[in-house]
């Protein structure tokens, strides 16, 4: 029986949530953030020689001795990976049923019972095989099933409404996803969701940071990253906003030196050469000898292509970029400068895109919006949905491959009452955490096409590729349905093994993670989405 009686205000996009329920009080980091308190902005922390050793203006380029130099330092011109990307929807957010489908052993489209999806939030005349009278597809079809992007959503989902908001018909049709079942705990930071360390040793590097995030944690995000990922040296900086990234690049003594930018990186290669030419007389009295002196030079060869390539801020300003803000960008100006969440995700995106940076975590808080009626949550999942479609779009726009997670903490469940807040679209209201509905998904976008499903891997038909684990028919994550299901650390893992497959590389999965428990290759392979859509390497 659906009941209809009146919801709570529906709250700001920035307001805060104040739970009158069981919900202890706030006192955490964590807490203020899942109920939108904190947005985590911090400031980014650069090097001080780097700000010492740069200079605004554009040099010219390197000298040939400086150029051969650089390859046995290790420096590479851009990421050298596919560009991650992962949004940390902090709180519980819903991620299916009402925005991703998500279905029983079939997939996707093995539809689940009525009651399952009002658990769901969604009423029996939206549940995605009822008709749906304000939509018609090309096929015929007027459910409330949406393909546009490859992986199947409620077509009112606000995650989608916002992703369309933002892309191109080009971008949605060279971008698919796949949805994982999976449980985590609620309301907590300590669930190992963040993947980020794993990505970086999968490869991913940037040309002046490996990992960057938008909170001021071991993770970058909310959630933690697996304590046997971790490594200190790859610390997160903290990226929010177009100061934090311009300041990596920031005036320091030469600029004010030298007004001829192309003095600068003179000063910097003759400082290597004079550095080399003492280092290669004397003995440093070190077991590792020659080390010490390779890390010595490699500083200064390091420090001289950073002048070369970014020593103008406004390479890195996403303010400054037309393709992200203006009459033409992504976002309108009255947008970008009235959302701190869309000039967080155009920093980050702006970084790791372009390959300045490896991999990068977003985080937004006040997901933890049960209580609050539906209108709340309908509004903070389209502003997501929008960041989603930003990020797409702006990869498209670059003609780079991108990869995006979405994941939150835990998940949340709907009662039998509608919101009848037009902003609550005629929706079951959020009612309670409830982490046996959590699920979290991923989008892969491809400049060479749509990304094809691993068709037949594992032993499974395409459909189960798009969907790794299942539902029960009333609702619930099947705990058994895959390694992934019931364990947040082989969920992490499962997200690491199909970025690898990106690259065509699944068979360095194991190489790379040792302490990997997915099982055999042919366990592997039907936790596997998508064909490879790069070879080891991109451009």
């Amino acid at each position: 029986m659906i009941i209809r009686t009146k919801a709570p205000r529906a709250l700001g996009v920035d307001e805060p949530i104040l739970h009158r329920d069981a919900h202890k009080r706030p006192v955490t980091r964590r807490d203020f953030i899942g109920q939108g308190f904190m947005t985590g902005a911090a400031t980014v922390v650069a090097p001080a020689a780097l700000a010492a050793l740069l200079n605004p203006g554009r040099a010219h380029a390197l000298s040939p001795d400086i150029e051969a130099l650089k390859a046995p330092c290790g420096i590479t011109a851009g990421a050298g990976k596919i560009p991650f990307i992962c949004i940390d929807l902090a709180g519980g957010a819903n991620m299916v049923g009402s925005n991703v489908m998500i279905g029983g052993q079939g997939g996707q489209l093995d539809l689940l019972s009525t009651g399952a999806y009002a658990k769901m939030g969604l009423p029996g005349d939206m549940t995605p095989n009822s008709p749906n009278p304000a939509r018609v597809t090309a096929g015929g079809a007027n459910n409330w099933i949406d393909n546009t992007l490859g992986l199947a959503f409620h077509s009112d989902s606000a995650f989608l409404r916002g992703i369309l908001d933002k892309t191109a018909a080009p971008t949605r049709a060279f971008t698919n996803g796949a949805v994982v079942a999976a449980r985590s705990e609620n309301d907590t930071g300590n669930n190992p969701h963040n993947p980020m360390y794993g990505i970086a040793r999968a490869g991913a590097k940037g040309e002046l940071l490996t990992l960057i995030g938008s909170r001021a944690s071991m993770s970058g995000g909310n959630s933690v990253a697996p304590i046997s990922m971790v490594d200190p040296k790859l610390t997160p900086s903290v990226v929010t906003q177009a100061r934090d990234v311009t300041g990596l690049v920031d005036t320091g003594v030469l600029g004010q030196l030298f007004p001829n930018p192309a003095d600068a990186v003179a000063v910097l290669e003759s400082m290597q050469r004079v550095s080399q030419s003492k280092l290669s007389r004397v003995s440093t009295r070190l077991s590792n000898d020659t080390a010490v002196k390779q890390a010595a030079n490699c500083n200064y060869v390091n420090a001289a292509y950073l002048a070369e390539n970014f020593s103008d801020p406004a390479t890195l300003n996403p303010d400054l970029d037309e393709d992200i803000v203006g009459p033409n960008g992504i976002f309108t100006a009255a947008e970008y400068a009235g959302d701190a969440e869309f000039r967080k995700t155009a920093a980050i995106m702006k970084m790791v895109v372009n390959g300045f940076a490896g991999a990068g975590t977003i985080t937004m808080g006040g997901y933890d919006y049960h209580g609050q009626g539906r209108a709340t949550g309908e509004v903070r999942d389209l502003r997501a949905g929008r960041c989603m479609g930003a990020i797409l779009e702006y990869a498209a726009r670059k003609r780079k491959p991108v990869m995006l997670y979405v994941f939150s903490d835990g998940s949340i469940s709907a009662g039998g009452m509608i919101d009848p807040n037009p902003l609550g679209r005629g929706k079951f209201m959020w009612t309670s955490d409830n982490q046996s509905t959590a699920a979290n998904f991923f989008l892969v976008y491809n400049p060479a096409g749509r990304p094809q499903l691993f068709d037949g891997g594992g032993g499974l038909p395409a459909a189960r590729h798009q969907q790794i684990g299942f539902f029960t028919s009333d609702g619930s994550v099947s705990t058994a349905s895959s390694p992934a299901a019931n364990n947040v650390l082989l969920l992490v893992q499962t997200i690491l093994l199909n970025y690898l497959a990106l690259h065509g590389e699944i068979g360095r999965f194991t190489q790379l993670f040792p302490e990997q428990a997915l099982g055999g290759a042919q366990q592997l392979d039907a936790l596997v989405a998508f064909q490879p859509i790069v070879n080891g390497r991109i451009a």
